[in-house]
Parts: C-alpha cells; structure tokens; sequence
C-alpha cells in the first residue's frame, strides 16, 4: 500500500511542555484516515502538523520526520504555499470568505496565479459539483457565501479546498457544527471523492468513523495507542485503553 504521508516519533512542545509523544503514522493513498480519541488527546494537534498550521502558533517546536511522497515537509527549502496547496485543510466552523460562491471556490486559484477564466470557471464548476453543492448554488454563485446554510457554507468550503487539486485533505471534525441531514451529505461527498484524494479526518463521532474510514488511528493523551484497518480497529481493538474508549468508558 502506498502512503502519501509518512511521520515518525513526532514530539510537539508548547515551550517545555510536550504535547504529543512519539507519534508514528502514516496516511495511504486515496484511503480515508480517521483520527479518533477524547478531547485534548492530540488529534488535531497533529492533523495540524501535516500542513504546518502549528507554525502559526507561538511557542511550540516540533520534531520528527515529516514525508509527503518522500519529501520532508518541514525542510527550509519546503514553499509552505505550495505545501499547503497540496494538502488541503477543512475546518470545524465553516470558514467561507465574505463574498460570492464564485469567488470563494475561485479564490486559491486566483492566489496560485492562475489568470484564465475559462479554466477558473471549469474548476468552479467541478469543484462544486465534486463537493455535492452545485445544484444548490449553481443559479447563485454571484450570492455572498455566508448567506447560505452552514451545511451549505461547509460544503463550499471544501469545494474551495478540491478546486486547488490537492493530494490530501485535512478535516477537522468537519461536522461537528452540523445538523444530522448537512452531516449526512458531508460524508455520503467523502465516500464520493475518497478514489481521488487522501482523506485524514479528526472525529469524535464513533459511527461516523466506523461508517466512512478505511483506517483509524486512536489517540489518547498526547499518544498514538493503536491503528489499524477500521473494521478490525472496532470489531477486535489491540489495546485495552482502546476497548474501553470504544465502549464509552471514558472521553
């Protein structure tokens, strides 16, 4: 199986204090990743590291090999633009810009300097339709972003995600602000796009898990305790910090 992103004994410090132990993880290609563990047990801490969005917060160091198809991703030479073209991130809150559909999806783009307005309109397009919103928004692509729902406005933020083509794309519980029915139409869209992406999605929710992932890695206190083929993960889980979290013993 091929990986995409490989890391090994990756340690992050906020000043002295360490926050996540040694993780080793790797994300296959085109398979869907799922980060899961109770809150503060470092899910997105280290989703974070894979685009270095840690960088932009003060105080923290963080060690460990990072690979993106062989490349070190916190190398000097490494074009954090570019990198984060490459991996593309999703947030919990629904994070459209103050303006139109279009220029949303259009925007990144835009920054990467593309200037043909044929293409642009082709990737708009696509990108929604990918991100199963286009019937929705097709005949108001002129309307601001934010006047739209927030299942609406989540799923036009990952269209602006896929119109940059990434190789992989970070969700941080992307439905937990959501209700059941925008959830739904957020997940049935991974099950569409996951033979074109790599897909790492942080998770509180157990059955959505179980439901979308290939893999699933279970986070406790900073640590990895145990990954594995999803299925297996659920049905026979190695670690019994893992059978107990599963069960509801704790988180």
């Amino acid at each position: 199986m091929e990986n995409v992103i490989t890391t090994h004994n990756v340690r992050l410090y906020y000043g002295r204090k360490e926050a996540l132990h040694g993780i080793d993880l790797d994300f296959p290609k085109r398979k869907i990743t799922a980060l899961i563990g109770p809150s503060g047990s470092g899910k997105s801490t280290f989703l974070r590291c894979l685009n270095r969005m840690n960088d932009l917060t003060p105080g923290v160091t963080i060690t460990g090999s990072f690979k993106l198809d062989g490349k070190d991703i916190y190398s000097p030479k490494t074009d954090v633009v570019d990198l984060r073209k490459k991996v593309g991130m999703v947030f919990q809150q629904p994070n459209p810009f103050p303006f139109s559909v279009f220029e949303n999806v259009a925007f990144g783009l835009r920054l990467a300097g593309v200037r043909d307005r044929k293409l642009i309109q082709e990737r708009v397009e696509t990108s929604l339709k990918q991100a199963a919103v286009w019937d929705e928004v097709k005949d108001k692509l002129n309307e601001n972003a934010l006047s739209f729902s927030g299942g609406q406005q989540q799923r036009i933020c990952i269209a602006r995600v896929l119109a940059v083509q990434p190789e992989i794309i970070l969700m941080d519980e992307p439905t937990s602000a959501l209700d059941p029915v925008s959830a739904a139409k957020i997940e049935d869209l991974l099950l569409d796009i996951q033979d074109k992406f790599t897909i790492a999605i942080v998770t509180h929710n157990m059955q959505q898990a179980s439901r979308i992932s290939d893999r699933t890695a279970f986070f406790l206190d900073g640590r990895l305790v145990e990954t594995g083929l999803t299925k297996e993960l659920f049905i026979a889980p190695q670690k019994e910090e893992t059978s107990d979290y599963l069960n509801g013993k704790f988180g």
